[in-house]
This record gives structure tokens, sequence and C-alpha cells, in this order.
């Protein structure tokens, strides 16, 4: 029963970063992993998705309903997200992952150095008007994530957060909603495999979603009310500790 509330309460403050600037699975799966030690790490990481499905997928709408979401962006880039995640998942046996760890780590710095040097980023939605050119960048990142998301996956929401903004010119906010929409895909398509090989514990699962759903409607409600500066701290505060966890599994 403790482990139980152990983990109800981590989906809530999993679902809260999440809803806001991503990065929920970091609090989630090593709760998971600490829970229930005689787990394979493939249910582990089935029952996250199961929870977060639902939380990314409630701070999607909670968004939707309350600012203009770039719907002409953020579907393609969620449809080609939603295959490529899955594609991902199934080519987990066949890359070592150790590989991605330096790389993602220079990645998080690099993003991490870039929104503090640039006090403006994110501030403001410049209201460009999007063509072509830019549906078809924005489908090229929901791919990328989507298939990281699947291989891997810490950091996937961040790293939507931060492109959303860097390529597309929105304030941390819209970029927030978009990214939602791209994480319940990738989520949504992890699942896929998860579920049909038997590697979700679907009670379990299903009562962290509850908590992550919750989390997920304060989370978004923190974003909608105190805005893209609120949005851009926590985004720095998430990202470092992003940093400081890949560095640990690194350099160990």
């Amino acid at each position: 029963m403790s482990e139980l509330l152990l983990l109800c309460a981590g989906a809530f403050f999993a679902g809260l970063v999440d809803a806001v600037v991503g990065g929920g699975g970091m609090i989630q799966v090593p709760l998971l992993f600490g829970a229930l030690p005689a787990a394979s790490p493939a249910t582990l990481f089935g029952t996250n998705k199961l929870s977060s499905v639902f939380g990314t997928g409630f701070a999607a709408w909670r968004f939707g309903r309350s600012i203009r979401v770039p719907w002409q962006m953020a579907l393609p880039a969620a449809a080609a997200a939603f295959a490529a995640s899955y594609a991902g998942a199934l080519t987990v046996a066949l890359l070592p992952k150790d590989l991605l760890r330096p790389l993602v780590l220079v990645l998080l710095m690099a993003v991490a150095v870039h929104t503090f040097v640039h006090k403006d980023f994110g501030s403001d939605d410049e209201g460009r008007i999007h063509g072509r050119r830019d549906m078809a960048l924005a489908v090229l990142l929901g791919a990328v994530i989507g298939f990281y998301d699947g291989f891997f996956g810490p950091g996937a929401g961040s790293f939507l957060l931060f492109l959303f903004v860097r390529f597309f010119a929105w304030d941390f906010v819209r970029a927030s909603a978009a990214a939602k929409i791209v994480n319940a895909a990738t989520n949504l398509a992890a699942l896929l495999y998860f579920v049909p090989s038997g590697n979700v514990i679907v009670r379990l699962g299903l009562a962290m979603a509850a908590f992550n759903i919750a989390g997920s409607l304060v989370g978004s409600h923190l974003a909608l009310k105190h805005g893209s500066a609120f949005v851009r701290k926590l985004f720095l505060v998430v990202v470092s500790v992003l940093i400081a966890k890949f560095a640990y599994d690194t350099f160990r």
C-alpha cells in the first residue's frame, strides 16, 4: 500500500511537470523501478506510458480549450511522431542505447545555454504565418523526436518544447500546448507496442493515470495563469535536472 501511495503521488507530480515543460518520465520511471524491483524493465516502461498517455492527453485538451493551439502544425507533427515512435520502439533491441547518452547530454547542455543566454527566448509569440515549409519542418521534428521517444525517451517533451519555440517563434505556452499533442501521440504509439506484448500492469497504470491527469490539469492551469515566464523558468529547472541525470549515467 505504501508503494502504491508513493507511485500515485509521484504520478501527480510527474503530470504537473510534464504538462508544463515535459520530463514527467524522469519522475515516474525511477519510482516504478524502485517500487517494483522484480518487474521487467519493459513492463515498467509500459506501465509508465499507460499512466502518461492520459496525463498528456488531458493537458492537450486543457490547453486546447484555453488558447489558440496551432493545430495545422501540431497534428501533422503528431501523426509523424506516432509512426516514428512505434518504429523507435521496434528498434530498441537492435541498437545500444548507451551510445546516445553522451549526444543527448551535449544537446541538453546546448538547449540550456541557449535558453539562459537569450532572455527573451519564448517570451512572446511572433504570430508568424506558417506555410508548407514550416509544416514540412513540423513533420520532420515530430518524426525525429517521436523516434527518439519510442527508442529512448528521457527529455522528449522538453526537446519538443524547445524546438517549437526555436523554429516557429511561438511563446513557451503555445509551444507547450503543441508539444503535449505530439507527446500524447508518441505515448499512444508506444502503448501499441507494450500492450500486445503484455508489458503493462493495467490496474497500477490506471491508478497512476488518475493522479497523472490531476497533476496535468494543475500544471496546465499554472502555465496558463502565469504565462511564458513561468514556463521558461520551470523549463530551465527540468533541463538542468536532466543534464545532471545524464551526466551521472554517462560518467559513473
